[in-house]
């Protein structure tokens, strides 16, 4: 069986594919990230699987025409030109659960901050100032409110437990989550949106998804409340967000993803003092290879024995 790596996992995790039977073939830049713009001319013509992030912008399906499978490193599946795999009849698999950990703990890091005002007394500290900031609020009481109640939610309601707030859960139809107080169906978004002291956001990006938070939504959430996006910039409407923080509407806005990525230096969003923007970075860890390394191979193993793969993406619901 032959596949194509667009990264090096290191000598002695690639020692571990080729003991499968498994003969690689890569298609890495100079820096070796996993980025679009991979160089598949060294790449075996003859491979049946793709592991990547996303090399769609270069990568010519008609030059593997063996190829059946693409295991993505990403949990998002934004970047797959969806109707040519699907007209080849590729089967597409993502890295859903290999970052939730980190971006669990990231949530809880976000909500404690807000309501500790962490920034706040960071700016003083760098001024070498001395004042009481008696404005500090407990996660005590409080309702956290996910859309989405997915493997990346679930870690962080893990691990919230212990705070005493009230955890609830938007999804399709309401259906029960483990680790949930209550769950929702997406009809009743805005009825939640007006109770909520904390907006998670931690939903696929899809059709129906893009703009899901928009003027109206916006103006549902409490006056104090407190934003957590960790899924896609397209989610939220950023024209109407930035109307709503010109408002001075919100305690606090964490945003780790947005529409345009790098963030312009000139966007309005770096300017408000609500606001937290970072480089899309909550799926970091120091143990980000080993887990996705750990479903690649266990997929790599299942597919070369015939049996089912783990996390095969459904673009009809589009994820």
């Amino acid at each position: 069986m032959k596949v194509i790596f667009t990264y090096d996992y290191g000598k002695e995790k690639m020692a571990k594919v080729e003991a499968l039977g498994i003969e690689i073939s890569y298609a890495i830049e100079s820096n070796h990230t996993d980025k679009s713009g991979q160089d598949f001319d060294k790449a075996d013509p003859e491979a049946e699987a793709l592991i990547c992030y996303n090399p769609f912008d270069t990568f010519d399906f008609d030059a593997f025409k063996k190829l059946k499978w693409i295991q993505l490193s990403s949990i998002g599946v934004d970047q797959v030109p969806v109707e040519e795999v699907t007209n080849r009849g590729i089967i597409v698999t993502n890295n859903r659960g290999g970052y939730s950990i980190p971006m669990g703990e990231w949530i809880v890091y976000k909500m404690l901050s807000s309501y500790k005002m962490s920034r706040q007394l960071e700016a003083q500290h760098r001024l070498k100032k001395w004042k009481m900031n008696t404005h500090l609020l407990e996660l005590t009481g409080k309702r956290a409110l996910f859309i989405g109640t997915g493997t990346i939610s679930q870690e962080a309601v893990k691990r919230l437990v212990g705070f005493d707030l009230t955890l609830v859960g938007i999804n399709t139809n309401g259906h029960p989550v483990v680790g949930f107080h209550e769950t929702k169906p997406m009809a009743s978004l805005k009825t939640e949106l007006e109770r909520a002291d904390f907006v998670i956001i931690a939903i696929p990006h899809t059709e129906k998804t893009t703009h899901l938070i928009n003027q109206e939504m916006l103006s549902a959430m409490k006056t104090d409340a407190v934003i957590i996006n960790v899924a896609r910039g397209a989610i939220i409407d950023e024209d109407a967000l930035v109307a709503t923080l010109e408002t001075g509407k919100f305690l606090s806005v964490a945003l780790d993803v947005f529409e345009n990525e790098p963030l312009p230096a000139e966007h309005p969003l770096w300017d408000f003092e609500q606001v937290s923007v970072s480089p899309h970075n909550s799926w970091i860890s120091e143990y980000r290879n080993e887990r996705r390394f750990d479903i690649i191979y266990n997929n790599l193993k299942a597919f070369k024995e015939g049996k089912e793969l783990k996390n095969v993406v459904n673009f009809a619901k589009g994820y």
